[in-house]
């Protein structure tokens, strides 16, 4: 087969964020756009001649003509393997996995994740490492520098790979092994979870409802839930993996998750409700009218995971990204063991969990996972959820309530400005960056702040250090506002304001979080300045 060497120049706005590359799908369909970047990650970790790789996607719209492209550009550069799931599909945990499992040299996972998906929505496409995790900052550093210099892009000329059959095929002297993306990640989870606990649980009458969104999860939930622990049929709803997500915004959030909702909070709601996102890496948990904050929901895990099999040894330690709410702490604290604070992306954790020093670990965007993959984890979540249901015999508010009552509670939302002019956005903050060493001591409406700084971590495996990670003002009486500008969109910017409020008065553990934290909300508005700045008055997501 015709190998190709194709003079190209450099294209501007190639700088991965923390997930890898994500734009608008027109963008990566530009002449050169995609070829560029993959040649950029080729040559940025030193080449592939020689390597294995893992290829797989959310099922998003280009997601099966980019892996052509990308198996031909593998071909042309020298890989030895391409091993790709069935279809073009691989949820982000399973490669993970997979990667893990087949000791391969990385993989390029195609995804933006939670971001709505078609023509006119969004692409993404990132490089993870051998241990399964996205890549570290060094190394979508060298990816960038690459971007700017790259002058030719190699590519092999072939007919399209069949997808849709597993097993072994040759694109030129590569290698390309299609396999069923759902069974080895099955494989794993029966190693970590009580399987015959959970097939007892819907055996006894349990119900559920599991919103896979249109998205990747949709064949793992079919086959795991459904097929191999005897959920009743119908269990999993909108569990074909569509490429614009059924026409939804594939984000677990009860605001995009509605029909969920709708489900658990009707009169006939089932005993547990969960949803996953596009490409499987998050997670919602909503009990019968009990809807769980993923900050909530990582305290929960962290205090129960022993009752599953995986950790019935205990944990090693446990992690959060810096604007998850610190109720996982107050956890952490009880048990004796560590628990790590780190920028937000999930790369961060990955030192700690290759190091051994943490066991689970999670954001406040739906994410949780532990140390069998290298990325969140959805669905294993769900199961860990599932696990501790069936052992425990609680409903989830009454598993919540147990939390709340043994380490009080950490009443928390997400507000999210998004789509703000970028440079208002920067003069907010900016502003709000100036005033961090005066505010000390300072009144606002009904708080008094206590501390504020902006966020910078020192890695405690490598040394790396990371700053202007977000701003946090920590106020007199438990309450906590953190400001982030968020790097997952694909055009302005976003602003998310985080409003934490700890309660531990038994009596006061039920309330409406809205209004426990109005106090908290007013006052970091008015440190901000936010809406004389942005011109916003709302946000537009509330979570």
């Amino acid at each position: 087969m015709p190998m190709h060497t194709v003079r190209t120049t450099p294209i501007d706005g190639q700088k991965p964020g923390t997930s890898g590359l994500r734009k608008k799908t027109a963008v990566f369909r530009r002449p050169h756009f995609l070829e560029n970047y993959v040649q950029a990650i080729f040559d940025g970790i030193g080449g592939v001649a020689g390597k294995t790789l893992v290829v797989g996607g959310d099922g998003r719209f280009f997601n099966d003509a980019a892996i052509q492209i990308i198996l031909r550009m593998a071909s042309a550069n020298g890989a030895a393997k391409c091993i790709v799931g069935q279809g073009g599909i691989l949820s982000t945990p399973a490669a993970s996995h997979l990667i893990r499992l087949r000791k391969a040299d990385g993989g390029l996972i195609l995804s933006a994740s939670h971001n709505p998906g078609g023509p006119d929505a969004d692409f993404g496409l990132k490089y993870n490492g051998p241990n399964g995790g996205p890549a570290s900052e060094a190394v979508t550093d060298k990816i960038y520098e690459r971007t700017k210099t790259l002058d030719l892009y190699n590519i092999c000329a072939a007919d399209d790979v069949d997808l849709g059959t597993v097993g072994v095929q040759s694109l030129a002297d590569m290698v390309v092994e299609i396999v069923d993306p759902v069974a080895d990640y099955a494989a794993l989870m029966q190693t970590i979870v009580d399987f015959d606990k959970i097939r007892d649980l819907f055996a006894s009458g349990f119900t559920m409802c599991f919103d896979a969104m249109h998205a990747v999860t949709g064949p793992y939930a079919h086959a795991i839930l459904e097929g191999m622990l005897g959920a009743s049929k119908g269990s999993v709803i909108n569990g074909t993996p569509s490429p614009d997500f059924g026409k939804g915004h594939p984000d677990p959030n009860p605001i995009w998750a509605k029909e969920l909702m709708d489900k658990m909070y009707a009169a006939d709601a089932p005993d547990f409700g969960a949803a996953s996102d596009g490409d499987g890496d998050r997670n919602m948990i909503v009990g019968r009218g009990a809807y769980v904050t993923p900050s909530d929901s990582l305290a929960l895990l962290t205090a129960q995971a022993h009752l599953a099999p995986g950790y019935s040894a205990g944990l090693a330690g446990v992690a959060r990204s810096m604007p998850t709410s610190r109720a996982v702490d107050r956890v952490a604290e009880s048990l004796g063991i560590a628990c790590f604070e780190t920028p937000t992306g999930w790369k961060f954790f990955g030192n700690l969990l290759d190091a051994g020093k943490v066991t689970l670990c999670g954001e406040e965007s739906a994410g949780t996972g532990s140390d069998h993959v290298r990325e969140k984890d959805g669905l294993w979540a769900v199961l860990l959820w599932l696990n501790i249901l069936a052992e425990t015999k609680k409903s989830v508010s009454a598993l919540m309530a147990d939390l709340w009552n043994a380490h009080g509670r950490c009443y928390y939302s997400r507000l999210d400005y998004e789509d703000v002019d970028s440079a208002k956005a920067s003069t907010m903050i900016d502003g709000l960056r100036a005033r961090l060493p005066d505010l000390g001591g300072t009144a606002v409406g009904a708080l008094t702040v206590k501390t504020a700084d902006e966020f910078a971590y020192l890695d405690p495996v490598d040394g790396a250090t990371s700053a202007g990670q977000g701003i946090r003002i920590v106020f007199e009486g438990g309450a906590r506002a953190v400001f982030r500008l968020s790097g997952t969109g694909t055009q302005g910017a976003t602003i998310r304001l985080y409003l934490e409020q700890l309660e531990t008065d038994p009596d006061r553990l039920q309330d409406d979080p809205e209004k426990v934290l109005t106090d908290v909300r007013e006052a970091a508005l008015a440190l901000s300045d936010l809406t004389a700045i942005t011109g916003r008055d709302a946000p537009d997501v509330i979570t």
